[in-house]
């Protein structure tokens, strides 16, 4: 249709597109008609999601012949781990889903992160669509291959890149997020734009309370650019093995650090400890001497004006700067005993630091911990 968006995911021998829109859902089965072989389609979702859009997954399906055969998990990240990945590969099993068949995975981060990793190793690996349903998976999650599951030890530690054939992201869907889940998932938007691309992060300052309000045309933008984005950085670097990829977890070292300590609860999302996170680089990008207060300051306050945590001090928490820095000691991205840092000259100038002491980041987070 005329009013949705398509990003193609360069990758040799495993490109897709990314289509971006309103109604896609309710095209489901027109747009992976080519994709999908049996008569019936494994969809797996949460219940949440099912509550919403089962009965117009089941029609979008049946247009084209196909029924779909439900795994409705529980909501929430607790469902990303060991015992629910069973529980989908035995699902699918069952099934019959052989290596050349597509399964759905309708919902945000958690299910396309646990379907995809059981899509990865089911018979070595079958296909499947990316169809996200919030707005933090639209530019981010579903996007790239990043499949994963957590562990006692930390958060996504166990995983493999396997690429979606499709993803499609219906931005109709985005009306029925609750506001703090919707909050949430901006912070991934305007984390393209800190990374390297400081228009963008000016167009959010401009147009983000008012995606957050409701504009379509906003809602659109802000996907399409932020997955044009990411579908660069992939293109570029697939496997995060020469630093280019790794510079779209902005955010996210200090963020995966506090939501260990919330327990990966619904005390902190994902969103929002990303959102305090690029805070938390950019303020200790001043510390370094790398930028200026005032650029700085200007992040916390875009998130301030959107209704967001900005303050590390605002979630309450009980410990020291040394129990959090802790927690990215356990951080994937560990290499030979070291952790890089994304640190930033200014907004849209992020960079990869690996000379940065865990001891000083332990002090620095002290003090933000104990800024008024």
């Amino acid at each position: 249709m005329s009013d949705t968006k398509t990003i193609k995911v360069a990758l040799a021998g495993r490109s897709y597109d990314v289509r971006v829109g309103p109604g896609l859902l309710g095209r489901l089965g027109v747009e992976c008609a080519g994709l999908l072989r049996k008569a019936t389609i494994p969809v797996i979702t949460d219940a949440n999601v099912a509550a919403l859009y089962r009965d117009r997954v089941d029609t979008a399906l049946a247009v084209v012949g196909k029924q779909a055969r439900w795994l409705v998990l529980p909501a929430g990240e607790q469902t990303k781990d060991w015992a629910h990945l069973a529980q989908v590969i035995d699902f699918l099993l069952a099934e019959g889903v052989d290596r050349g068949d597509h399964i759905v995975a309708l919902g945000g981060g958690v299910i396309g992160d646990l379907t995809g990793f059981a899509a990865s190793v089911l018979k070595r690996g079958c296909g499947f669509v990316q169809v996200p349903t919030t707005l933090l998976a639209q530019v981010d999650s579903s996007v790239g291959g990043k499949t994963a599951i957590n562990v006692p030890m930390g958060k996504n530690l166990v995983g493999a890149f396997h690429q979606p054939a499709l993803v499609l992201a219906d931005t109709d869907v985005l009306g029925t997020l609750p506001p703090r889940e919707l909050r949430a998932g901006y912070a991934e938007v305007v984390k393209y734009g800190l990374i390297d691309d400081p228009d963008f992060f000016a167009w959010c300052e401009a147009n983000g309370p008012a995606l957050l309000a409701g504009d379509e045309g906003a809602r659109i933008e802000a996907v399409s650019r932020s997955v044009a984005a990411k579908a660069r950085v992939v293109a570029q670097d697939e496997r995060e093995t020469t630093g280019t990829r790794a510079l779209l977890n902005l955010g996210h070292t200090f963020g995966h650090a506090l939501e260990a300590e919330t327990g990966y609860s619904s005390a902190l999302l994902h969103g929002e400890g990303v959102a305090i996170g690029m805070v938390l680089a950019a303020r200790y990008s001043v510390r370094r001497g790398l930028m200026q207060l005032a650029e700085a300051d200007r992040i916390a306050a875009h998130f301030k004006a959107c209704a967001m945590r900005a303050e590390v001090k605002d979630l309450g928490l009980s410990c020291d700067g040394r129990r959090l820095a802790d927690h990215m000691l356990h951080d994937k991205k560990m290499d030979a005993g070291t952790l890089p840092f994304l640190l930033m000259r200014g907004i849209g100038h992020t960079f990869l630091a690996k000379d940065v002491a865990i001891d000083d980041v332990a002090a620095f987070l002290d003090d933000e911990l104990a800024r008024p």
